[in-house]
């Protein structure tokens, strides 16, 4: 599973989980964009076979109704789009 890398400031693990065409993760990319914040992303939709179960699995761990976007900010778990949540994580 391969997941893409955005560059900028390092705060631990930073983990996207997306869908290509959600307006919500698109949404979240260009927040962590803006607060310039180092990140992985999964594109989950993109995924085939066992690359997407795993991705899901992955999810599930921290957002049981696999809902997107999922972001994963240390051991935390966002679900959805949550500005303010994020903007606080990431201080």
């Amino acid at each position: 599973m391969q997941k893409k890398h955005v560059d900028g400031q390092d705060k631990g693990r930073v983990m996207l989980y997306a869908l290509s065409t959600c307006i919500w993760c698109n949404r979240t990319k260009r927040l962590l964009g803006e607060l310039g914040t180092a990140y992985d992303y999964i594109d989950v939709d993109l995924l085939e076979g066992s690359d997407k179960a795993k991705a899901l699995d992955e999810i599930a761990k921290y957002n049981p109704a696999k809902t997107f976007p999922t972001l994963v900010i240390g051991d935390e778990g966002i679900r959805g789009f949550k500005e303010d949540l994020v903007r606080q994580a990431l201080r």
